[in-house]
């Protein structure tokens, strides 16, 4: 055990490589957007279930593979979806240097690398600058959401070329309802984060209750690995804490759309 758990230190991956790990998970991106499932899901569903095996049972290490990998999807799909708001913020500062320069005077060449500059995010800025000098081109593969801040863009730089209206003035439209947008889930994230946080206070009440439940000498956790009874309600139990987590984060990801 102790050999394992020294080998287990040493294979840990530093911070910069968790990031790593959690950006390819989050990949690739693709129109209806979430994560894909990736290397790190896998990982810790492994080192869970062989966790559980050594400290358990068979069905304590299925159940610890389900949960961990569980956790690992939504903390990368939590960093996913950090990061498409990031983008669209950065859409959204590009489109501001982008009219502010084309009222200046600037050429078009020059106000859109200004504009993938103010961008911030190198993916973002090649996906703006793709967007102004090749209206015509589908976006490129990235989550819905973008797809459809892209596809407007192009639209914006169509109709500017067609018509002769000032792309200034457009690109600053999209960039106020970005905004708006983006405003918009800051006030439905803050109205929602009293109930997600009562939702993860229920989900470790059964923990407490285990520990409590050791603390008076009951040993509870030897009845729920050991006995039939037991084990049939350890599994309804997980079933159950994972449909309310489930439910409730469903909730949220609807009054945030």
């Amino acid at each position: 055990m102790l050999l394992l758990a020294g080998a287990a230190l040493l294979l840990w991956p530093g911070r910069r490589a968790v990031v790593r790990l959690a950006e390819r998970a989050a990949g690739p991106e693709v129109p209806g957007g979430g994560p894909a499932t990736g290397a790190p899901v896998v990982l810790a569903a492994v080192l869970a279930a062989a966790v559980g095996a050594m400290l358990s049972t068979p069905l304590v290490a299925v159940l610890a593979a389900a949960v961990a990998a569980a956790g690992v999807r939504g903390w990368t799909g939590r960093r996913a979806a950090a990061q498409v708001d990031a983008r669209l913020r950065g859409l959204a500062d590009g489109l501001g240097a982008l009219a502010a320069d084309l009222r200046s005077g600037r050429s078009m060449a020059a106000a859109a690398a200004a504009a993938e500059q103010a961008c911030g995010d190198p993916r973002a800025g090649l996906w703006l600058v793709r967007a102004l000098r090749t209206p015509e081109a589908p976006p490129d593969e990235a989550p819905g959401e973008i797809v459809d801040t892209l596809t407007r863009i192009a639209a914006a730089t169509r109709l500017s070329t067609r018509t002769g209206c000032s792309l200034a003035a457009v690109a600053t439209a999209v960039e106020d309802d970005l905004r708006a947008r983006a405003r918009h889930r800051a006030e439905l994230r803050s109205a929602t984060a009293g109930p997600r946080a009562s939702a993860a206070v229920l989900a470790g009440l059964p923990l407490l209750g285990l520990l409590m439940g050791s603390g008076v000498g009951a040993d509870p956790w030897r009845v729920l690995t050991t006995t039939g009874a037991g084990q049939a309600l350890l599994v309804g139990g997980v079933a159950l804490e994972a449909a309310g987590l489930v439910w409730s984060h469903r909730l949220v990801e609807r009054a945030l759309r």
